[in-house]
Formats: structure tokens, sequence, C-alpha cells
């Protein structure tokens, strides 16, 4: 293996990135790697992160054939992602662009604010800006959170139907108990409620818990392993699983949809009909039936648990621009449309997202290029009061999903759905 070629081109600043990777020491380990005497994992222990990186990229390039110039230049110093990933080699660029600004009639975010998305999809910018200008004209879009908390459900082994409504009984007579425990770990986090579940042998207990501006998943997890040390301490029930599926997390599951997780928050608007007509190039009564017929026959003959069109598309592309966790974009699509002609003619036009999980600090959001876009939209950080950060980054959420939805029932209601892939060559 050889280090003739730098393949860092592009430098950063003194602050850290590929520039400040030492490359003749990431060559002595990338071969000390590839010769067996030293561990991929261990190279963070004998180097600073940069050169940690640069020898990954050494040895994976010599192993792999590739050319990983591009993957080797970031902006930032590797140590700001260690809390984020392992065996760091670099960073993958997504495209990053705006929308908006749209006015948003919130309960934490009342103003116009650029929404940010990332994605490699050609069109969906464009299709969710439409959907953002139609909003504007129609006196922009109103979004409130519906509920908020975030859960956790270990799984208990009990011996018999009849000990397990024991371990109800004892779980509603304390709660006191099992919140002090739980809330003894975290200095934000506060237990709502336990919701028990029996299923034969099995007891799973639901903790739900107000994470405040944290998306919490690690903050719950810590907190109910505490209130479960309680249980085994205080009943005769074995903790099987700290996690028992009944959370329910990156996962399609009807108990998200009905119960919420994260944050549930509805976005709508009323758009008049003379503007459905000019902007939209449709009538609101096309939009209705298509969002009758599609988003909830269609989907209900598929059993999909989206009634929606693409709620995806603009939460998936937010979560990426935010520094969200993408695999929950399983539960944030989980979200239902409706489409209805009011009593004047115009349409009324909503969407509400049941298990939006998501947060202003921690996990991803402290990565610099995530930490500018959630300044984009005006709730990085902690919020004030504590969770309206949160709550403001999922209205925003919501009212690009509404714009997103919008355009493209119009689309479809217009026959411009292809017409307009194919205009903007993709």
């Amino acid at each position: 293996m050889t280090a003739d070629a730098d393949p860092d081109a592009t430098e950063t600043d003194e602050a850290g990135g590929p520039a400040a990777a030492d490359f003749e020491r990431a060559a002595e380990l990338a071969a000390e790697v590839s010769d067996g005497d030293r561990r991929l994992h261990e190279l963070d222990d004998n180097a600073d992160p940069d050169t940690a990186a640069a020898a990954r990229r050494l040895l994976v390039e010599d192993q792999s054939g590739a050319e990983l110039s591009s993957i080797g230049s970031y902006g930032f110093p590797a140590e700001a992602a260690e809390p984020n990933i392992e065996n760091m080699i670099g960073t993958v660029q997504v495209p990053l662009g705006v929308v908006g600004p749209v006015d948003i009639n919130g309960g934490a975010l009342d103003d116009e604010r650029y929404l940010p998305l990332a994605t490699t999809e050609g069109a969906l910018l464009a299709s969710v800006n439409r959907g953002c200008s139609v909003i504007n004209r129609a006196g922009g879009a109103t979004a409130r959170v519906t509920k908020a908390g975030m859960t956790r459900a270990p799984v208990f082994r009990v011996d018999d139907v009849a000990e397990g409504l024991a371990l109800v009984e004892w779980v509603r007579e304390h709660g006191d108990e099992l919140r002090e425990a739980a809330e003894s770990t975290t200095n934000h986090g506060e237990l709502q409620d336990v919701t028990p579940y029996v299923v034969g042998n099995n007891v799973y207990l639901r903790f739900r818990y107000d994470t405040k501006d944290a998306m919490g998943m690690n903050m719950v997890t810590i907190a109910t392993k505490e209130a479960c040390e309680l249980v085994e301490a205080e009943t005769s029930a074995s903790l099987v699983a700290l996690s028992g599926n009944l959370c329910t997390d990156k996962k399609p599951a009807a108990i998200n949809a009905v119960e919420g997780r994260g944050r549930s928050v509805t976005a709508d608007v009323v758009v008049p009909r003379e503007v459905v007509d000019a902007k939209l190039h449709t009538t609101p009564e096309a939009i209705a039936e298509i969002n009758t017929r599609k988003n909830l026959i269609g989907s209900a003959k598929a059993g999909s648990f989206g009634f929606n069109a693409h709620v995806a598309n603009p939460v998936a592309a937010m979560f990426l621009a935010t520094g969200q966790d993408e695999a929950q974009v399983v539960e944030g699509a989980n979200a239902i449309t409706t489409a209805e002609v009011t009593d004047d003619g115009d349409l009324y036009f909503s969407v509400s997202l049941a298990s939006l999980e998501i947060g202003t600090v921690g996990g991803g959001t402290k990565l610099p290029t995530q930490s500018e876009a959630l300044d984009i939209l005006g709730v990085r950080g902690g919020g004030d009061p504590a969770g309206s950060n949160a709550d403001a980054l999922a209205e925003a959420i919501a009212v690009g999903s509404l714009a997103g939805e919008l355009s493209l029932l119009a689309a479809l209601g217009s026959r411009h759905l292809s017409s307009a892939h194919e205009s903007l060559g993709r």
C-alpha cells in the first residue's frame, strides 16, 4: 500500500477536516490494519479523528480500487461527527435547497420561513415550492402540535395471565414510584404515563415521556431501564427485553398511527377556488375526489398505514437537512391527507402526521451543516419554553408536507405530473 497520492485535494480551515490530517501517519496506520497488526476501530485511539478517517480511506481505496477524493472532501472537523458515526471515512454530500418562504401560522412558529430540504429527487423542491406559493396566496397555513410523547415499551415475562393482571394493577398503583425512578436519570425528560398490554404470559409496558426539544430515544431508553429495575425488584415479573416492539420504533405500526409517537402535528389551509384555478390549474372538486379515491380508498385497499400521496418526500428531505434520525421517516410518513370542498366552494386541505420523531438538540442536529439548516428555520438548540423549538420544527415539516401534497394532487388533477418531470428533464 502506498500514499503517493493525496486523495483529499480540497482543503478545509485550520479547525479540522482533511487539511488537518497527517497523511504520512495515515498511510502507516492503514498499512498496519492491512497487515493485521491493528483493527479498523482502533485507529481513533492512535490518531486524531481526521487522520484516522484518512487512514480508513487509504485502506478502502487500496482494497476496492475506488477513488474517494469527493468522500474525503468535507468542511468540518471529523471530531464533530464522533458521537454520530464509527469508522468514519468522510461524508456523503446531499444537495440542499430551500422552498418558500412560506407563511406558517403555528402555535410555536408564527412567521414566514424558508424550509430547507436535502434530496436527490429532481422536481421535488419545485413541486413543494409551488405548494408553498399557493399556501401564501391563501393567507398561510395553520399548524398545531396536538400531542407529544416519546415511547419505550419493555416486555416482561410472567407465569400466567393472573400474574400479568397483578403486574398491571401494581403499575397503576405505583405510578409515582415509577415516575421518580425514571426521572432520576434525566434533567429534562418527564414520564407522562405507562400503558400496560397483556398478551398471554407477556406484559408490555408502554412508557411515554415528554422529552422537550430532544427527539429523546436514548433519554427514554435509559429512563425506562431504571423503571424496569424497580418493577423487577417489587414484582415477580422478569424483564425479557427493554424494547418489546410495542414502542414502536423504526417500523410501520398501527399503534403509532392511533396513539402517536414523538409529535403528532396537523397543518391545514383553505385555498380559495380562484387560487386553485389560477395557480393549480384544476378545481377543488377534482382535488377532493383524487384525494378520496387515491389517498383514502387506494391506501385502504393496499393496507397502507400512510393515507397520503408522498409525505415521506418532504419529511425525509427535511430530516436529512436538519440532522434527524433518517430511519424514523418510516413513522414520520405515517400521515393522513384530507381534502373537501367548503360551503363557499373553496378547498379545505389538511395533513396530519401522527408520529413525527424529531428534535432540535442532540444527535445529528449538532453537526455543523445540520445546525445551519436549523438556523434557517430559527429553531436550533433548546427552545424557551423547553420543547417549543421541536414543536416549531414539527409545524414546519407539517407545512412542507402540506405543500407537497397539495402540489402533487393538483398535478394529478391537471394531468401535469409527467409533463412537469419531462420539462425539468428528470
